[in-house]
């Protein structure tokens, strides 16, 4: 974890309503579906636990050589204040796609054969990848 503050900084109900533009433009559901499903998905203290650690490395990538935790967890925790309910959708890439999948098999709504692919080498890294890119996405629409 990149800071103990994260958790109390983008708390789960924040998590859905930051995750939900991108599972509303993928899934093709209205906004406020993908809130829902969003806020039932942050249910699971393993996929939270996932999501935050994408935003870790990716605060982790952000900090700079004069930049201290602190200062960064403030930006990102006026950010949230002032931007959480205008945070654009993501680009789908493959990495955010396995994001979406992890997100579906959470929800049920995708067949349990998915998890294997996840839980393989090649999924997991490129889950990872698309937790850290998640995370960027959301500091870089966070933090400005």
């Amino acid at each position: 974890m990149f800071s103990r503050r994260l958790t109390h900084v983008i708390t789960r109900k924040d998590l859905a309503l930051l995750l939900a533009p991108t599972y509303a433009a993928a899934a093709q559901v209205d906004f406020d579906e993908a809130h829902e499903r969003m806020e039932r998905a942050v249910g699971s203290q393993r996929l939270v636990d996932e999501l935050y650690a994408g935003l870790s490395a990716a605060l982790a990538e952000r900090k700079g050589p004069r930049t201290t935790e602190d200062e960064l967890i403030d930006a990102l925790s006026a950010g949230v204040q002032k931007r959480r309910s205008r945070v654009k959708a993501a680009k789908v890439t493959e990495g955010i796609s396995a994001v979406l999948v992890r997100l579906n098999l959470e929800l049920g709504y995708a067949p349990e054969i998915m998890r294997g692919a996840l839980d393989n080498p090649k999924g997991r890294a490129l889950l990872e990848e698309g937790l850290r890119a998640l995370g960027a996405h959301l500091l870089k629409e966070l933090i400005k």
